[in-house]
């Protein structure tokens, strides 16, 4: 298993990993593999955390983590997190996540917020969100609208009400 930044040669792929990721996920709107080039295309882009899973030459996860705002501080959003249906139960995302975590503290962020699994994230160390005083705008299950505090060092919660980048179509 190889973790890698994307490349420009992935895109294609990784699209349609996403796209087939999601096709009967639970929690889905149908339109993350669109959600991700819109994404790479934004302000809050973050190369560095964008991010492949490669085994045998195929390209099997992808995470993406890009800038969101709290209260002016900047913080991540996980999203989305996407494993091929035939390899998922692997600890293919896990791993993304583990390593998207470390380049994250390594760039000085020090929160990431997921909407998600309640049973999927706190395996990667996710908290309800409000455990910190983030606030979701929209109408989300506590247990679904999670955050993971990147830098234990910092002791201060980021408190108040999350401001997603505009190609989330959150407002």
């Amino acid at each position: 298993m190889i973790i890698r930044k994307e490349e420009i040669c992935d895109f294609e792929e990784i699209y349609s990993l996403v796209k087939i990721a999601f096709e009967n996920a639970e929690h889905s709107d149908g339109n993350e593999h669109e959600l991700v080039n819109k994404l790479r295309k934004g302000k809050s882009f973050i190369p560095e955390l964008s991010l492949v899973c490669e085994i045998d030459g195929e390209i099997v996860g992808h995470i993406m983590f890009t800038k969101a705002e709290i209260n002016g501080n900047t913080v991540l959003v996980l999203a989305p997190l996407s494993v091929l249906p035939e390899k998922q139960n692997r600890g293919i995302g896990l791993a993304l996540i583990k390593e998207g975590h470390s380049i994250a503290k390594k760039l000085g962020y020090t929160y990431s917020v997921v909407v998600g699994s309640e049973k999927y994230y706190p395996k990667a160390g996710y908290l309800p969100a409000i455990k910190f005083g983030i606030k979701a705008s929209f109408d989300v299950p506590d247990e679904n609208f999670m955050a993971y505090k990147i830098n234990k060092n910092i002791k201060d919660n980021v408190c108040g009400t999350i401001k997603y980048a505009k190609e989330f179509g959150i407002d």
